[in-house]
């Protein structure tokens, strides 16, 4: 029986994740679980990604102690981050978060050598600040002139394991940097951002063999033989290819630290009104189009779980909520003041204010405020969604997964507010996604088609049906965020 290891880091925790395939039925199981997160370190908010290296090493130490001394092995982390390597393969130092505020005026900046519409046109990916094309844009001339190569996190791991350096697909899309005609570097920009291409490894497909674990770099820890396969690196990726959608006309959220609302497709939208409302077409497995929203998601909640010391859970703030008045406040979750403010309480108190609209005090109250607005958001996206993918009326089912399908609470109001059958679960279904390519690779299942219908077999999920809601309350949303928006673009 084969084991499969998934490696799945966000950006609030990482874990290694065993599988195995028995019967036709995927099993899982979690074998080691660490924190991460960014801190602030000369100059920048960073990642820890030696740390990283070391958790990695630790949870395959715990899988050989269990008797296990053979596997496969994917990672699977965020994207657009990325870590510099000079000529003798040293990371120069740690990789910036895409939260940092050094590219807080970069798309201004940048947009006075391109058109921003253009660099959609190019590219089909979303206007988003931390993306890869503007971190490098302000990324310091001294540290590019002494890089050699370029890689994003999961193939910088990925390398430091096997000595092999690739550029995984699915996660060079989320840079803004690559043609979506081509389907290569987009020459142009690399010219406007003074690059070279030979800064980057070879791009590669997922499911393809990465290397195996190189025993000699790490002859001090008792390792099982490892495999490392490409998997769907970007995370995102990875949990749309663990989305058990079979059937019929579904969308999905991939619910986390973001929230990702789309739908998979074949063909990129490239058109002005998918630039307008700022969507964006990143590349799936399997000759996929991720075309989605990026919204965002808990991670207004785990901020304001962090702003309180943490003295409720999670489950604790949704029956808070659940117990509070509905909709006295409209938020737009996707205000940039919310990517990385220094208090996220204040922030949300603060736009409510400046909205004139009744400030939000208590802890139940401020949750409810994120709730609603969430629910909101998405109803509101899932309309624009249909529209631009001219399927308007047709998306039958939204399915749910990742670690926000455990909010029943959240999950309802959705199903409400969006008048859509909401289908939650799995919620590890990045981890999934990431051990199915395995599967597919080493020969458990003949496509991606087969391995869902596996998923939809293996897991649980809980489905919600939409009840009565007030249709005004929902024309009210959109009536401010349209006005915000217009504010926004006026400035």
């Amino acid at each position: 029986m084969k084991t499969y290891i998934a490696v799945d880091i966000g950006a609030s925790s990482g874990r290694l994740v065993k599988s195995e395939c028995v019967d036709g039925t995927i099993r899982m199981e979690e074998i080691h679980r660490f924190k991460n997160e960014f801190t602030f370190s000369d100059g920048h908010d960073r990642w820890n990604v030696d740390y990283l290296v070391r958790e990695i090493l630790n949870g395959l130490c715990v899988l050989k102690q269990r008797g296990i001394n053979e596997c496969t092995m994917g990672i699977d982390t965020w994207g657009v981050d990325y870590c510099l390597l000079d000529k003798d393969d040293t990371l120069l130092d740690q990789p910036i978060s895409y939260r940092d505020e050094r590219t807080d005026n970069a798309i201004a900046q940048f947009s006075k050598r391109m058109s921003l519409k253009h660099l959609y046109e190019i590219t089909g990916i979303q206007i988003q600040p931390f993306n890869t094309v503007f971190q490098l844009s302000v990324e310091g001339r001294d540290r590019l002139d002494k890089a050699s190569t370029l890689l994003l996190i999961p193939d910088y791991l990925g390398f430091v394991f096997t000595g092999v350096k690739v550029t995984e697909r699915t996660n060079a899309s989320t840079m803004q940097l690559l043609n979506s005609k081509t389907q290569d570097w987009d020459d142009k920009l690399l010219e406007e951002l003074g690059i070279s291409k030979d800064l980057f490894a070879p791009l590669v497909e997922p499911g393809s063999i990465l290397g195996t674990l190189n025993q000699e770099a790490f002859k001090d820890v008792d390792l099982p033989e490892v495999t490392l396969i490409n998997v769907a690196s970007h995370d995102t990726a990875s949990a749309v290819l663990g989305t058990p959608g079979c059937e019929g006309d579904w969308a999905y959220i991939s619910s986390g630290t973001w929230s990702l609302l789309g739908i998979e497709t074949q063909e990129a939208n490239l058109t002005y009104d998918a630039y307008h409302a700022n969507y964006t077409n990143e590349w799936g497995a399997c000759n996929t189009i991720r075309f989605l929203k990026n919204i965002m998601g808990m991670w207004l909640i785990q901020e304001v779980a962090r702003m309180q010391d943490y003295e409720y859970s999670y489950p604790q703030l949704a029956s808070m909520a659940s117990q509070s008045p509905a909709f006295q406040q409209f938020i737009d979750v996707n205000d940039e003041r919310f990517l990385n403010p220094h208090n996220m309480i204040e922030a949300l108190q603060n736009y409510c204010e400046e909205t004139n609209q009744v400030i939000p005090k208590s802890p139940h109250e401020i949750v409810r405020c994120v709730y609603d607005s969430l629910a909101l958001c998405y109803a509101y996206e899932l309309t624009k969604l249909e529209k631009l993918s001219k399927t308007h009326g047709n998306i039958k089912k939204l399915h749910i997964v990742g670690g926000g399908a455990n909010n029943e609470f959240l999950n309802q109001l959705t199903a409400d507010v969006a008048n859509v059958i909401v289908e939650a679960g799995p919620s590890e279904a990045t981890a999934i996604g990431n051990i199915v390519i395995q599967m597919i690779t080493m020969g458990e299942f003949n496509d991606i088609k087969e391995a869902r219908e596996r998923i939809k077999q293996s897991f649980e999920t809980r489905v919600y049906k939409p009840s009565k809601f007030n249709s005004k309350i929902f024309d009210d949303y959109t009536r401010i965020i349209h006005r915000e928006n217009r504010k926004r673009e006026t400035i």
